[in-house]
């Protein structure tokens, strides 16, 4: 049956968990998204990087032990070339500034959330995960229709793949404490903008209901 509403709970058989950008270019100090960064930014990083490591990281954590003990699909994107001189980039990550080289420290996953062994880690180029891979192609082949997504950062590449997601016809649910944007105002305005996309929850209340759908 076609669904008529987007806050409904996710279809467990169906459903993966896409951890957007959790890498060490973006969360770690010495990663290189921070390598540049003027006074006033390097005070926003400071504040950022302290949220992340004290509230999202363990928030994305324990999503991701829930989504594994109930045998939901996790997937990973990473910004990362497929060459080691990026040429292979979009125009935007050029203009940007934004390189990862291949099979490089700044692509890793901290430890604290990396992919296991069979998991699916997702090189990408551009914002949205849906224009620079075969993500859709995979969610197809996976049989995906709820997509729960965390990560970083929420105004910018997690923002593109919700809206993207949803005009593909998938019901998206976004994790809104498991992502953050290097200040809260962004954080929170990217919420709001996409708030008509997708069902928002917390991390706690997605665990629980993750729990609910396997007891019942």
């Amino acid at each position: 049956m076609q669904p008529t509403s987007r806050d409904i709970p996710i279809d467990l058989e169906h459903a993966a968990l896409l951890m957007i950008d959790v890498q060490n270019y973006g969360v770690d100090p010495k990663g290189g998204s921070f390598a540049k960064l003027g006074v006033r930014e390097l005070e926003n990083a400071k504040r950022f990087l302290n949220l992340v490591h004290a509230a999202i990281l363990p928030n994305q954590a324990q999503l991701l032990r829930a989504c594994r003990d109930a045998g939901i699909e996790v997937i990973f994107t990473v910004i990362e070339n497929l060459t080691l001189d990026g040429r292979d980039r979009s125009l935007d990550y050029k203009i940007s500034g934004i390189d990862v080289p291949k099979r490089s420290w700044d692509a890793k996953v901290p430890d604290i959330v990396a992919p296991l062994a069979d998991e699916i880690v997702i090189p990408k180029t551009s914002s949205s995960v849906f224009i620079s891979t075969n993500i859709d192609y995979l969610l197809r082949n996976l049989r995906i229709r709820s997509l729960v997504i965390a990560g970083f950062l929420t105004d910018q590449c997690v923002d593109s793949a919700v809206r993207d997601a949803c005009d593909l016809g998938y019901l998206v649910t976004l994790v809104t404490d498991a992502c953050a944007a290097h200040t809260r105002e962004r954080h929170e305005a990217s919420l709001r903008n996409n708030r008509g996309y997708c069902r928002q929850i917390t991390t706690e209340e997605l665990v629980a209901e993750v729990e609910r759908l396997l007891a019942g």
